[in-house]
């Protein structure tokens, strides 16, 4: 494994290029699981879990709550799980400190915003879900988009028996409707200006990198995330001198095609990571 570690560090030396690609898999391993039905999700969110059945983050992401009051108690819990202290996680502090001298871009599905927390370039961050730190036109009347922190932690903390004060309630100051969490959970998600732009940056550092010596850096993707994984294989395969490095626990998939071209290490991402920063 050390001589698998060293080849990881040795490709990340000397890329011109590396592109990270984060889903789930990366979140779980730093503490944060949006499918489980764990203790932090207990302690957060007992009360919808007793009232609607509700059995994991994700579930309440997409659950139809019968009022905004509700609704809002939810996200607003949503925000502080991953920001109440705006902590950074081992895992994602070792990975900036893995590729923070280098000529980097991440995509990823994560919307906890933990990426940039960790001190991440928002100008080389494509956050094509969204971000739980951002607000939008439910109604889609128009796409900016706002910061959330403020309102999201007061609904936080002032909510009570699984409700805010309607009072609190985000209002879209063009249309007067409801807002939403800049989260793809709906067909109301707004692939607003500074989302083009981030897909449009994202494009131009792949065009750049052509030709070059490019690392493809795939952390926590399961197999069914094809927005990461495919274009990132596809690369790999059209690349001459592009590396697939794929970070995964129980879960590693190399095509034959790409397979002189790649690397993966089954194991937790966070212990992954730590090792590879400590031989650095």
């Amino acid at each position: 494994m050390k001589e698998t570690y060293a080849a990881v560090l040795r490709k990340i030396e000397e890329a011109d290029s590396i592109v990270i690609g984060a889903s789930n898999g990366l979140a779980i391993s730093g503490g944060y699981n949006i499918f489980a039905e764990n203790a932090a999700f207990i302690e957060n969110f007992g009360d919808f879990r007793e009232k609607y059945g509700i059995r994991s983050i994700l579930q309440g992401a997409f659950y139809p709550f019968p009022s905004q009051e509700e609704k809002w108690a939810f996200f607003s819990r949503m925000y502080m799980y991953f920001l109440e202290n705006e902590e950074v996680s081992p895992t994602m502090k070792n990975l900036y400190e893995l590729v923070k001298d280098k000529n980097y871009f991440v995509i990823t599905s994560n919307t906890d915003a933990h990426f940039e927390l960790a001190g991440f370039s928002k100008e080389r961050l494509f956050e094509f879900e969204g971000n739980c730190r951002k607000l939008q036109c439910s109604n889609s009347c128009h796409d900016d988009i706002y910061s959330g922190d403020h309102v999201l932690r007061e609904m936080a903390q002032k909510q009570q028996n699984g409700k805010v004060p309607s009072d609190l309630i985000p209002q879209c100051p063009k249309c007067g409707g409801p807002m939403q969490m800049h989260v793809e959970v709906d067909r109301n998600f707004l692939r607003d200006p500074s989302w083009q732009a981030s897909y449009d940056a994202y494009q131009n550092f792949i065009k750049t990198a052509h030709g070059k010596k490019l690392v493809l850096l795939e952390l926590g993707v399961g197999y069914r995330n094809q927005l990461i994984k495919a274009p990132f294989m596809n690369i790999t395969n059209n690349e001459e001198h592009a590396t697939y490095i794929t970070l995964n626990k129980g879960e590693i998939y190399i095509p034959q095609e790409i397979a002189s071209k790649s690397i993966g290490i089954d194991g937790d991402i966070s212990a992954v990571l730590a090792q590879l920063v400590q031989l650095k």
